[in-house]
């Protein structure tokens, strides 16, 4: 389609946009012959990220922030080889990093434009490039390695006897000048130095500060420039090995994209799989976040990745690879290891604000004893750049030394791809064994762990989540993309139940398998660990809210689908009265609770009602209370609901004065205190607004006292009582909620609608307890997890504020509270206040 539009002169200097645009540039050129026998590159730099192409395939990805600004037309030019060709180069409007306005984390600036800076022929001169090389690796030995070390001193006459040889205008003086350096190089380690175990690296965020269809072409820009990496180093020698570069790739999803649009480079990745040089790991669908989605998707992350890359590559992952995710459950080992991964790598924790994490190789315990052994790079980093600083930080940074001798290093532009370099191949070739400077191979994830699972014996233990101490805002940022994706994990687990019912009643129910793998991958890309906590571009939010939407409809279609199957004979008129209503529960306790129908011709009514475990029931005759709702309303304007199990005094704004067990008469609220305290904290985080919230905000506590309209009853018993009123929250803001208690129920239900229009505000609502205990519960997946209540160590008071999933609790024996919510992750609990972030 590119090739044949129309296209006009352009020239260097000339700019295209505004952001997101595409632009496609035909380039036609001519080898002049007297340039035989060199290496000729076509140059292209520009602001913008570029795709340059031949013969209707991609084969070099082209930006300049990704040091990538070239492709070689030819190593040395032959007169067989074509001397005029025509090039494409397609332009996308948009950097490494997006197009922020103002900084790179910034909200796009819609109307930037991108500039052509360099288009050239031009010949290469590698032996110019070797020795600066060369020069490059002496000069930082010289530098880094310290006046203590003779090597430092070594690596400075060696490099001035380099200058002193070299004559830069007579080329024939360059390989005397390179065999000086050699010399150095060539110098070997003992056997006790540390390895490095160096693999290529291209960290591509599916969406973040671009949207996800920008990803599709961030990935072929980046993997077909592995390609060409691949070609050119087919060998690389080291002391006792020989392997090939090793590029390491994550995501299940991102194959998939280019396996849709750019079959050609997918061919030639499947090429490369089957070497052994381009090692797909992680073993999840995406880089999912690691702490808000639920025990089921967590499942599916690992279930959707597996599966595709034992289908399209023939083996499933052994590895985990999660580098840039904010926080880890405690749940993650066993699910780890019901997957068939017992391997995990990450450095996401070098980024704690508060305490360093004690290791860098140790083994991992979850909740149910389960142990995975972990590696966090100790260059902190999945960026590398094959620099001797870095390689001398691992070694030096590797909290783990005398248990473990080998370590990872991560090399590659990352976050908005581009993956690694030549130059960075050929500083690490310098290193390979060279004295003074840890030993460097290129390797493997497998060859790593295999290595550090032979070294693990003296290895600790770390019991629990691998909680990151910063970040905490992303519990809460984005309330609508938390919402739905709960909502929608809800469905898809309705769905399944009840399709999975009518398989088993009606044979000839077709399971929608592949419906549901197409909505459960929807979700799945939406949990990526930028989009579910609410850290990307607002571009990127609506896209996710689009494919919340197709999941909640596609599901609503399918699980129609299911019931008709299920239970058809009881919808039909002749089956039923018409006072009957069918109810269905796809939770596996039986419930019995207060519903809202709609009858024929009639207003809405309630009705108590009992439907088994996993089943339905028609119910005609509702249910009658042990004990109706009583609602009372005090001269002083305050409210009392009663129903034989719980009573609660509400004041005129709504606060819990008390909220009492009928049955033991022990008072939950404390004297003096109020629950469902809406209160409101300042938000000025010390780095980045999406993702991070300060201890210090807890110092800003001001609780919401403006009264809009005050409690009033609006349901007055028998099934349900309730009462509703409003306040105002900040300047401009709204909180409407509606208490109610229905008949027969343990628990207080509050239905709350937020008008948000502050900024740099954070809204909580706060349950103080009349409860003592050292640490409250939180649920997570599959399973629960106590955090300490109080701030005895940094280690403490670090979880100022954390993640759960549907409740968090606060017991001593034989007495609780929990509070309980369908849509947020944000809470804490310190002394006996518990606290849900909105």
């Amino acid at each position: 389609e590119a090739i044949r539009q129309e296209f006009r002169p352009a020239k260097v200097g000339d700019s295209f946009g505004p952001t997101w645009e595409t632009c496609w540039f035909k380039v036609e050129l001519s080898i002049p012959p007297a340039w035989a026998g060199r290496e000729v590159h076509f140059v292209w730099e520009s602001d913008g990220e570029g795709m340059v192409w031949r013969d209707s395939q991609p084969v070099q990805g082209l930006t300049k922030e990704g040091e990538k600004t070239s492709y070689i037309l030819t190593s040395s030019l032959k007169e067989s080889e074509p001397h005029s060709l025509t090039l494409y180069v397609e332009l996308a409007c948009n950097g490494l990093f997006g197009a922020g306005k103002g900084s790179m984390i910034a909200p796009p600036d819609p109307d930037r434009r991108f500039t052509l800076s360099k288009a050239e022929l031009v010949v290469f001169n590698r032996n110019v490039y070797e020795l600066l090389v060369d020069l490059e690796i002496l000069l930082d030995m010289a530098k880094l390695l310290g006046e203590e070390d003779q090597r430092s001193f070594q690596a400075l006459y060696t490099a001035n006897q380099m200058v002193n040889v070299c004559d830069v205008t007579d080329p024939s003086t360059f390989p005397a000048a390179r065999d000086l350096a050699a010399a150095i190089f060539s110098q070997r380690n003992g056997e006790s130095q540390h390895t490095i175990h160096a693999m290529g690296h291209c960290h591509i965020d599916s969406a973040w500060l671009w949207p996800y269809e920008e990803t599709i072409r961030k990935c072929a820009r980046s993997w077909v420039s592995v390609i060409r990496l691949m070609e050119s180093n087919p060998e690389l020698t080291f002391t006792c090995s020989q392997l090939g570069l090793t590029s390491v790739l994550c995501q299940a999803q991102q194959f998939e994209w280019v396996r849709s649009w750019y079959p050609g480079l997918y061919a030639q990745i499947q090429h490369f799989v089957a070497k052994g040089q381009f090692v797909p790991v992680g073993g999840t669908w995406v880089e999912m976040d690691g702490n808000l989605p639920s025990g089921e998707s967590m499942v599916r992350q690992f279930l959707q990745g597996q599966r595709f890359f034992q289908e399209q590559f023939g083996q499933m992952c052994s590895e985990f690879w999660l580098p840039d995710t904010f926080g880890y459950s405690a749940q993650l080992p066993q699910l780890m290891r019901g997957c068939g991964i017992k391997r995990f790598l990450t450095q996401k924790l070098s980024w704690n604000l508060v305490n360093t994490f004690p290791h860098h190789t140790f083994f991992w315990e979850g909740i149910d004893g389960s142990r995975v052994l972990t590696h966090f790079p100790p260059g902190d980093s999945y960026g590398m750049h094959g620099q001797v600083e870095e390689m001398l930080k691992t070694v030096k940074n590797n909290k783990d030394k005398g248990r473990v001798n080998n370590s990872a290093f991560l090399f590659g532009f990352g976050d908005g791809g581009g993956g690694p370099t030549q130059k960075m191949l050929d500083r690490m070739k310098r290193m390979s064994d060279t004295d003074g400077l840890p030993r460097v191979q290129i390797s493997t994830p497998d060859r790593l762990f295999s290595v550090l699972e032979k070294e693990s014996s003296q290895l600790c233990t770390w019991v629990g989540e691998l909680f990151l101490e910063l970040h905490n805002g992303t519990y809460t940022t984005q309330a609508q993309i938390k919402k739905e994706n709960r909502e929608c994990e809800r469905i898809l687990h309705d769905v399944e139940v009840l399709s999975t019912l009518a398989v088993a009643r009606d044979g000839t129910f077709r399971y929608p398998a592949s419906q549901l793998q197409r909505l459960w991958r929807l979700l799945l890309l939406n949990q990526f660990h930028d989009v579910l906590p609410g850290s990307c571009i607002q571009l990127v939010v609506a896209d996710a809210l689009q494919y919340y939407a197709e999941i909640r409809r596609a599901s609503a279609e399918l699980q129609e689908e299911a019931v008709q199957s299920l239970c058809g004979d009881l919808l039909q008129p002749e089956a039923v009265s018409t006072e009957s209503t069918l109810l269905l529960n796809t939770l596996p306790w039986e419930r019995t609770e207060v519903i809202s129908r709609t009858e024929p011709a009639r207003a809405e009514t309630l009705a108590l009602v009992t439907v088994p475990s996993m089943g339905y029931a028609v119910v005609q005759e509702p249910l009658v209370p042990p004990q109706p709702v009583t609602v009372r309303k005090q001269e002083d304007g305050s409210v009392v609901m009663e129903n034989g199990v719980i009573l609660v005094h509400l004041d005129v704004m709504g606060r819990l004065t008390s909220l009492r067990l009928v049955d033991s008469e022990r008072e939950s609220i404390p004297d003096g205190c109020y629950a469902n305290q809406f209160a409101l904290f300042d938000d000025v985080p010390l780095y980045w607004d999406a993702w991070d919230v300060m201890d210090y905000h807890l110092e800003t506590r001001k609780p919401v006292m403006t009264l809009l309209r005050p409690l009033e009853i609006t349901l007055a018993g028998g099934l349900r009582g309730s009462a509703s009123f409003s306040l105002q929250v900040g300047a401009s803001s709204t909180v409407t909620q509606e208490i109610i208690l229905d008949a027969s129920c343990p628990y207080l239900r509050f239905l709350t609608q937020v008008e948000w229009r502050e900024a740099h505000k954070f809204l909580k609502v706060e349950f103080p307890v009349q409860v003592r205990s050292m640490n409250a519960t939180y649920e997570i997946q599959f399973g629960h997890l106590q955090r300490p209540t109080h701030w005895n160590t940094s280690w403490d008071w670090a979880r100022f504020e954390v993640w759960a999933h549907k409740w968090l609790d606060l017991s001593e024996h034989g007495f609780g509270v929990a509070v309980l919510n369908d849509c947020k992750y944000g809470a804490s609990a310190r002394g006996n206040v518990l606290s849900l972030s909105l």
